[in-house]
């Protein structure tokens, strides 16, 4: 559970469906932080090479 209190403007709350709204990490990371999370995506990432 979390409380975020805005300061200026609102949230871009995503849809709701059935009484549920469903975000990723990076989304809700955003959303949390004040950000458009529609803009946000997660990057993919390459398990690193092993180093000789």
């Amino acid at each position: 559970m979390a409380c975020k209190r805005l300061e200026e403007t609102t949230f871009t709350w995503p849809a709701i469906r059935r009484g549920v709204t469903m975000l990723n990490r990076a989304p809700f990371e955003a959303l949390f932080a004040g950000l458009d999370w529609r803009k946000v995506q997660a990057l993919e990432t390459r398990r690193p090479a092993a180093a000789e």
